[in-house]
């Protein structure tokens, strides 16, 4: 069975050896960078399953590569950060990362992390890579929305996993505990703020008025219920 291959961005040679060692012990393969440069070579010719990126890098802006990686990538982005203020935390899920773990943490808790993060991608049931509803196409297979023009719109993995998420269940209600089981979070204020940073976009992408959307409708104290007419191919 292939290893699931996790790279991991960070300057200090102390972290990505731990990591590495970690992670290896733990039935990962690994490539380690410590310079933005090196890191985004080696994608041209490796996918990663998961990488690992920390914001404080010295030859990029890390939320800028977060970004970058979210959209174009489509792996499992985690952030690795001292930066502990919740806004850091914000951004960095707004921008598309799937998780966000801040220094100093425990090594158990990032390959608990990434189990799960894994877990809840090969979870997804995999009904199609492409998907129709109101005037829309979701290409999962490049992560992006078309309009009926044409016009093509790019998101990210995570907020991939729940369009995926509302399009597999349309019309019925998905309760956060759902939303929790199904994408693998720990249950908390942070994954609560996450899902609504990430139905926030797809609503924006999906051109809907913030006010009053259409397609994905909030149930107070519920959760939320997908109201499209959705094909599978």
């Amino acid at each position: 069975m292939t290893r699931p291959l996790v790279t991991i961005l960070d300057d200090e040679p102390a972290i990505r050896t731990m990591l590495v060692d970690v992670l290896e012990d733990a039935g990962f393969d690994t490539l380690s960078f410590g310079r933005a440069r090196a890191f985004e070579a080696a994608l041209a010719t490796h996918t990663p399953d998961v990488c690992l990126v920390d914001l404080s890098l010295p030859d990029t802006d890390g939320l800028t590569l977060v970004h970058r990686l979210a959209l174009e990538q489509g792996a499992i982005v985690i952030i690795i950060s001292g930066r502990s203020e919740v806004q850091d935390r914000v951004t960095g899920l707004e921008l598309g990362a799937d998780d966000y773990i801040i220094k100093p943490f425990e090594p158990a808790e990032v390959v608990a992390r990434i189990r799960a993060r894994l877990r809840s991608a090969r979870a997804t049931p995999q009904t199609g890579s492409t998907a129709q509803f109101n005037g829309w196409t979701a290409h999962f297979d490049r992560y992006v929305l078309e309009d009926d023009a044409g016009a093509e719109t790019p998101f990210s993995h995570a907020e991939g996993e729940v369009l995926r998420l509302f399009l597999d269940s349309p019309k019925r209600l998905i309760s956060r505990a759902q939303m929790q089981e199904s994408l693998g979070g720990a249950a908390s204020e942070s994954f609560d703020r996450a899902m609504d940073v990430r139905i926030s976009r797809l609503r924006t992408k999906l051109r809907e008025d913030p006010k009053n959307p259409q397609l994905i409708k909030t149930i107070y104290g519920a959760g939320y219920i997908f109201l499209g007419d959705v094909t599978w191919r």
